[in-house]
């Protein structure tokens, strides 16, 4: 390999290392416990959640619509890492929103608007370098179910700008699962009764 190779390789790997913690069910464990960890000192006081309203709006336009995104997301700017969940643990972005629709274009202004970026949008948007220094991380990730279950592999397919990164993912012998189950676990004593 020469130098040049392993330089971008290694900025590639090093800049997707955050990625690990996204993809890793074991690193992005949180603590179970009841009681909410103590302020910082002199921490700024933290401002109200964003309105539940506007949240699923957002999160709801960004299937569909780029000039409503832009309006809601012009007069609420958080609204762009907004997260919105559609029952059992289906937590979806505006972003992931986009990706699994093939919604580019509000994807792009997204981006711009700082949302962060994961690896379902950079296969919608065709940021193999992106995917490729995710999955040199973490294997699995194409089996990873995002919103709705959709995939990795349904998510390059939604735009012709991710055509590279479904020939790589398909090259890499991906399965051509467009959907799985999300692995919800129902809490202890709420199980539904088998019919």
């Amino acid at each position: 390999m020469n130098r040049r190779l392993f330089l971008l390789s290694s900025a590639t790997l090093a800049a997707a290392a955050p990625l690990s913690a996204l993809t890793s069910p074991y690193l992005n464990r949180q603590a179970d416990s009841a009681t909410p960890a103590a302020p910082r000192p002199n921490a700024p006081p933290k401002p109200p959640s964003l309105p539940p309203d506007k949240v699923q709006a957002a999160v709801g336009q960004s299937h569909r619509s780029l000039e409503n995104v832009m309006k809601l997301v012009d007069e609420t700017p958080l609204l762009a890492n907004a997260c919105w969940d559609w029952g059992g643990g289906d937590f979806e972005t505006p972003l992931q929103a986009a990706a699994h629709t093939g919604g580019d274009d509000i994807a792009e202004y997204l981006l711009s608007k700082g949302a962060r970026l994961d690896i379902f949008a950079a296969a919608m948007l065709g940021q193999l370098s992106f995917v490729q220094a995710a999955m040199a991380i973490y294997p699995k990730a194409p089996e990873i179910p995002g919103p709705h279950g959709f995939t990795l592999l349904h998510c390059a397919k939604q735009s012709d700008k991710g055509k590279p990164v479904l020939d790589w993912l398909l090259a890499q012998g991906v399965p051509e699962v467009f959907q799985r189950p999300l692995p919800y676990v129902w809490p202890a004593g709420t199980e539904p009764k088998a019919g």
